[in-house]
């Protein structure tokens, strides 16, 4: 997705709580990668700005005014008529059913209103370049559910699949460094200070260890976890 000349990432917000979008606001401004093109406490207001301004990035809130439209219906909503356009959720319902539920309705992202605002601003990157985000722990938990045959996202993981592609991926030892940390728990702002790196980049040191690895979101690392320890020899 384009961001604007600047290379700022353009990001329209909406949240039914006031006090929430504001602070929300405030963090992602002082951050110059970063530019908030609007605020919006009704879905209504956004689907209407979004006909007008050009935007990368929209950050939801997953259960908005009783009077409003669902999380879900918005996201879809969103997906079908500007699908150029990143979804990131972030809500305070924060489990596995409604994070799988929001990103197979089209979002590119899901993280928990609890967490650090770097994390944030981390997943407003990943989702700026096309990636999917998942704090490590959720998808953690993703990965277990589908492990034991609930397929909560899809993705074919059979043993042969993993062991063609884990046969095919050669990872730099930097790569194997942050995989090895991310499939500890580690946040990648958390492996970027332990190794005195940038968060950028870590984060392409991640990105291209899931491109050799032939994974497209967090999940699906966890998932393969006990064939990477042993054929890598984590």
């Amino acid at each position: 997705m384009k961001n604007t000349a600047r290379n700022q990432v353009s990001i329209a917000l909406l949240d039914d709580h006031l006090l929430v979008l504001r602070g929300l606001a405030d963090v992602l401004r002082e951050n110059p990668d970063f530019n908030v093109t609007g605020t919006f406490t009704d879905s209504k207001e956004l689907l209407k700005a979004l006909k007008t301004f050009k935007t990368d990035v929209v950050i939801v809130d997953y259960e908005l005014a009783p009077s409003d439209i669902d999380g879900l219906s918005l996201i879809k909503t969103v997906r079908r008529q500007y699908d150029n356009v990143a979804i990131l959720v972030l809500s305070a319902h924060y489990n596995t059913a409604t994070v799988a539920q929001a990103l197979r309705g089209g979002a590119n992202g899901f993280i928990g209103k609890n967490r650090p605002f770097e994390e944030i601003q981390n997943a407003v990157h990943e989702v700026s370049r096309g990636r999917t985000f998942i704090e490590s722990r959720m998808a953690q938990e993703l990965a277990q559910y589908q492990q034991q045959g609930e397929v909560l996202l899809t993705g074919n993981f059979s043993k042969v699949n993993v062991e063609r592609a884990l046969s095919l991926a050669v990872l730099s030892p930097k790569e194997q460094e942050v995989i090895r940390c991310f499939i500890t728990g580690m946040t990648v702002t958390e492996i970027a200070e332990k190794f005195n790196r940038s968060l950028k980049t870590v984060s392409g040191q991640k990105q291209s260890a899931f491109r050799k690895l032939g994974l497209k979101a967090d999940h699906e690392l966890f998932i393969i976890k006990d064939e990477l320890m042993k054929i890598l020899h984590f």
